[in-house]
């Protein structure tokens, strides 16, 4: 056996990666299983959309390598995106480079800055590939706590007291994943001059702005933040295209063409269609948003009876694709507490301590589940 790279020793495999097997197991063995673990979700991009990629699969040269820095029009629709919705004036020239998913953009943006041995300030709870990809590129993730007492957002008093001389970049999500808090535009400010302050390169990842969020917000929106910051977004969320891999990497016209040259020698560009079909979600009017949200409303006050069921607290400030909810008093782990449910009630639900330490004593329930499948759940007790 050819020995692995060492790399391989830092990271584990992706938590749903595996833990989606062994409930594919359990519904292989004849188990109905409701799946309120992973945010994939379940409703169709819209009409306009799916008619866009039908559409350019006859067009000529769709089939050809596409550019590596996307259409122009599809640069160009994000821009409008951002400055309808944003209020934020992006250069579709320069400022933005489409991605293959935005998952993709942490990895490309981190190559393209992390040296080994480099810091990089990781929230806890929070995104696990933050980690992962810190730990392949030979960095050094470095937490910063977020905790409920203080609505889930950094205290800069002990971010000050941290040796930040090795920092290089900042990872951030607003609206949070896991926990759902909202962040403010006051947050964002104390953030920008926190990383201009210590010449780090600040990084919103940003999915989850539409979902049940009557305030979207963008980092880029703070006067100053393109000196420093870059926002990562995508399509999987807001507009039901998770499986489309569409998402975009905004800001910094410097840092983005560093991400390039890492981009342009991984991949070969974007199918044509799914671009296509990408400008048409773009250009969706704001009844999309409150259609989605309609659903996911009802979805949520559902969820929420099933979490207030197993005794757990919801943090009801939340917003975006899921319920965030503290376990009951003396219940040792969030984990035993979530397989006791799978295998018991066929019910999976993800537990928080796969988003960090500060995620132990909470669990985290998908609304990508329908109200009907929801309210199963909740029988599944009585």
């Amino acid at each position: 056996m050819i020995k692995l790279a060492k790399r391989l020793d830092v990271v584990e495999e992706y938590y749903f990666s595996s833990k989606l097997r062994e409930v594919r197991q359990l519904a292989a063995e004849g188990k109905s299983i409701i799946n309120m673990g992973i945010g994939s979700p379940d409703m169709s991009p819209s009409k306009t959309v799916i008619e866009a990629i039908q559409t350019a699969v006859t067009d000529e040269n769709a089939h050809q390598y596409q550019s590596y820095q996307g259409l122009p029009e599809l640069r160009q629709a994000m821009s409008d995106f951002y400055k309808s919705n944003y209020d934020t004036s992006i250069n579709p020239i320069n400022e933005i480079l489409p991605l293959m998913g935005s998952k993709e953009g942490i990895m490309h943006i981190s190559l393209a800055f992390l040296n080994e041995g480099d810091h990089v300030l990781i929230p806890n709870p929070g995104y696990p590939t933050y980690t992962s990809v810190t730990n392949l590129v030979g960095a050094v993730p470095v937490y910063y706590d977020l905790k409920q007492i203080s609505n889930w957002e950094p205290d800069f008093e002990a971010l000050e007291k941290l040796d930040l001389t090795k920092v290089k970049i900042m990872w951030i999500g607003y609206p949070h994943m896991p926990t759902g808090a909202r962040g403010s535009l006051a947050l964002f400010e104390k953030l920008v001059a926190f990383a201009k302050k210590h010449e780090i390169l600040l990084i919103n990842d940003n999915p989850y702005s539409f979902v049940l969020n009557d305030k979207p917000m963008s980092l880029l929106q703070v006067e100053g933040a393109k000196e420093v910051a870059l926002e990562l977004n995508s399509l999987s969320k807001t507009f039901n295209m998770a499986g489309w891999r569409v998402g975009m990497v905004l800001g910094n016209a410097t840092a983005i063409d560093a991400v390039l040259k890492v981009k342009s020698n991984m991949d070969s560009g974007m199918f044509y269609g799914v671009q296509k079909g990408a400008i048409a979600a773009l250009n969706c009017g704001k009844s999309w948003f409150e259609e989605q949200n309609a659903v996911y409303k009802k979805r949520r006050v559902l969820t929420e009876k099933l979490a207030e069921k197993l005794n757990c607290e919801v943090y009801k400030e939340g917003v975006g694709l899921f319920v965030w909810a503290k376990l009951p008093a003396g219940v040792a782990s969030a984990e035993v507490f979530i397989d006791a449910i799978l295998y018991d009630k066929h019910i999976f639900i993800t537990p928080g301590t796969i988003f960090g330490s500060n995620g132990e004593g909470y669990i985290r329930f998908s609304l990508c589940v329908t109200e009907e499948k929801v309210q199963e759940a909740i029988d599944r007790f009585n």
